[in-house]
């Protein structure tokens, strides 16, 4: 079993440090080096681009330096938790340096649950957005089939049952809960519209079972071909009835009214 792992794992992603920002730009060369995953970052980038809110304003991505949002939106203000290669500014995500009401939205992919004091960050966006401005995130979400995957094959925590929405903030990347993005905008949506008023949840849509396992994401090699991708996705749009106990992630939007 060691020796099958070994060979899952990706050459350039062994004995990486997660919170060396150097950890982060080799994830950046592996996603552009792998086929299949690159078209799945399309996809969400799409998809957060479809839903840009018709008003002015700053574009601001939030944990950039892995991804390529840039290629897809050039007008887009790039930032990391830290200094990293292709970004614009350096951004506590619970300390946003703009003014009131300057954001046309915030978006980011796999980017929330690593923000330990996740109440902070909604206020700062909520503060910063405009109003028919929105926050945008593609994100872990919680099934009977993720709670399988990310419980007990993924490195990152992942607690469904924890108690509140923070948790030990022990570096940039690896502090984290991946629930946390299910447990604020679904399992506490109450205490969240209770805190954020101002704040509408407007689309969760649970998403894609197989296709980032198979991608291998930053970790692994890619376990399915290239050729592969779009039958995946068709097979994936058949199993939609069944996301609420299948997806792995979510496309949440939140406008502010």
């Amino acid at each position: 079993m060691i020796g099958i792992g070994r060979w899952l794992e990706h050459p350039l992603a062994r004995k990486l440090d997660i919170d060396d920002p150097r950890t982060t730009n080799i994830r950046k060369q592996i996603v552009l080096g792998k086929p299949f995953l690159r078209r799945i970052y399309l996809e969400w980038y799409d998809k957060l681009i479809r839903n840009l809110p018709k008003i002015s304003g700053i574009i601001l991505e939030l944990g950039s330096g892995a991804g390529f949002f840039r290629e897809r939106l050039p007008e887009a203000i790039t930032s990391d938790a830290f200094l990293c290669e292709g970004i614009d500014a350096v951004i506590d995500a619970r300390g946003l340096p703009f003014e009131n009401s300057s954001l046309r939205s915030i978006v980011m992919t796999d980017v929330m649950h690593h923000i330990p004091e996740v109440e902070r960050f909604l206020a700062e966006a909520s503060r910063v957005l405009r109003p028919g401005g929105r926050l945008m995130m593609i994100e872990p979400w919680v099934s009977a089939w993720s709670k399988l995957v990310y419980g007990h094959f993924h490195p990152e925590p992942f607690i469904p049952g924890a108690s509140n929405w923070s948790f030990p903030a022990t570096g940039p990347l690896s502090g984290a809960n991946g629930a946390i993005p299910w447990m604020v905008f679904s399992r506490d949506s109450d205490r969240f519209k209770r805190l954020f008023p101002e704040l509408r949840v407007s689309v969760i849509e649970p998403f894609m079972p197989f296709r980032y396992l198979l991608s291998g994401g930053v970790s692994l090699r890619s376990l399915a071909p290239n050729w592969s991708f779009v039958l995946w996705r068709e097979f994936e749009r058949l199993l939609v009835p069944a996301m609420p106990l299948l997806a792995m992630f979510a496309f949440i939007r939140v406008d502010r009214e």
